[in-house]
């Protein structure tokens, strides 16, 4: 029989060394991942600058303009050559008080007037996305959890939708909903004749860009909700009695939030392309409140006797659409490292 080993002889581990050699990792979110990834990409991360710039000239030009530091509307007829129609100097009349020259037949800083057409484009453009976003979301999310005759009757819904001819739709609509929304401004204090104008036009873009921009966002959270949908914690919320309402915008919504969010990054600058596009038709805002697109269908008439006029307002939308576009792609490839741009 062996005899225990005396208190002498028992060997008491001695405390960890600490080795600088050891390298810590500390563990990171999916949220940190992603952030990481996307400032990783050099290409994005310059076109998210030009983006908060854009965004930053969004905000400052109305502010700007109520300053009187920028003069959009203010006729400057000594800018003009004797024909009343050029701009004097090269290029437009580009000089130190006008950056980007001035407007043919009228002498108004073209600048200004850019600045705060980004203004109104820009904010046309978000707040549709955002109309857009939250119909798609929330149809999304019914349709993929629930099922059966629920989802069907979305689907066929969202195929309706999308047979209609949205430009057709647009311009035969126009006049009599922009009537009926002027009509409906007409009575809010402190309004101007000017402003229910743009306000009636703008919100009928509004409208038909969220009202035909929606079923593609229904789709895409759909596809995602029927796979959330089998896993294990919707099981036990549903086993601990969690109601519709929790399940859909506690449990599912958190999980889809990612490619709703790739999405956003994509409507803006589709839909900022769309409104261009619709003024360039004579549909939206109407001039004199600029918009990029009301810019370039005056230009238009203008393409012999300044060429910069057409040239800078069609770089400068060009130049959105495509950054807006770059971020979204980074945003995509940081969400979801195996896709491939």
């Amino acid at each position: 029989m062996t005899l225990p080993a005396s208190e002498a002889e028992i060997e008491v581990p001695s405390a960890p060394v600490e080795d600088d050699s050891v390298v810590k990792v500390a563990g990171r979110s999916p949220t940190q991942l992603a952030i990481a990834r996307f400032r990783a990409d050099k290409l994005s991360m310059i076109s998210l600058t030009f983006t908060v710039l854009v965004a930053l000239c969004a905000i400052l030009a109305p502010i700007l303009v109520s300053l009187d530091v920028l003069n959009p509307y203010k006729y400057n007829q000594d800018l003009l050559t004797e024909d009343g129609v050029t701009p004097l100097g090269r290029l437009g009349g580009i000089s130190w008080d006008h950056p980007f020259g001035v407007e043919p037949g009228t002498g108004r800083d073209l600048l200004s007037r850019l600045m705060l057409a980004i203004t109104s484009s820009l904010a046309i453009a978000l707040i549709a996305t955002v109309i857009t976003v939250v119909i798609g979301t929330v149809l999304g999310i019914i349709a993929g959890f629930s099922g059966g005759w629920v989802d069907s009757l979305v689907g066929r819904f969202i195929d309706l939708v999308l047979s209609f001819p949205q430009t057709m739709m647009l311009l035969a609509l126009a006049a009599p909903t922009v009537l009926v929304i002027r009509n409906d401004l007409s009575s809010v204090p402190g309004l101007g004749v000017l402003e229910s104008r743009d306000l009636a036009n703008g919100l009928f873009v509004i409208i038909i860009l969220a009202v035909f921009g929606w079923p593609p966002v229904a789709r895409v959270v759909r596809g995602q909700v029927l796979s959330i949908r089998e896993r294990e914690f919707i099981d036990a919320a549903k086993l601990l009695g969690a109601s519709r309402r929790r399940l859909y915008f506690k449990e599912v919504l958190p999980n889809v939030w990612a490619p709703v969010l790739v999405y956003v990054t994509l409507l803006v600058p589709a839909f900022i392309s769309a409104e261009a596009a619709f003024s360039f038709l004579g549909v939206g805002i109407k001039p004199p409140t600029p918009t990029l697109g009301n810019i370039l269908r005056n230009s238009v008439d203008y393409t012999s006797a300044d060429p910069m006029y057409f040239f800078l307002p069609g770089v400068l939308l060009a130049l959105i659409v495509v950054v807006f576009n770059l971020v979204g792609d980074g945003a995509r490839d940081a969400l979801d490292p195996k896709a491939h741009r």
